[in-house]
């Protein structure tokens, strides 16, 4: 219980706050920390992973690219705070080639 509220305070306070100090990630930061991510599936929390990347980023860049590969379903987060890469072509090219339902 204790745990869900400091997340909940977190993300309060994150989500008021990031949106006047947050840098925008570029394309080559996003694939970065992604790669990264996935190369190291299930090993890192985010601290861990975001001190084992090849170039320097800016905290508050690296949570919003974590935000943003979170949203898009790429990345997961395991109930101990462990980054793991979740994201498969084969699946998606799959759901892609399926035939739409109509509705008529």
């Amino acid at each position: 219980m204790v745990r869900n509220i400091e997340n909940f305070i977190y993300q309060l306070i994150y989500s008021r706050n990031m949106s006047k100090i947050a840098r925008s990630p570029t394309l080559e930061t996003i694939q970065m920390v992604e790669k990264t991510i996935e190369n190291n599936s299930g090993e890192f929390n985010r601290t861990k992973l975001w001190k084992t990347l090849p170039k320097k980023v800016m905290w508050q860049t690296y949570l919003v690219v974590l935000d943003y590969l979170l949203s898009i379903n790429k990345i997961a987060v395991d109930k101990n705070g462990t980054l793991g890469y979740i994201w498969s072509p084969n699946v998606a090219k799959n759901v892609s080639n399926r035939k739409r339902i109509k509705i008529n």
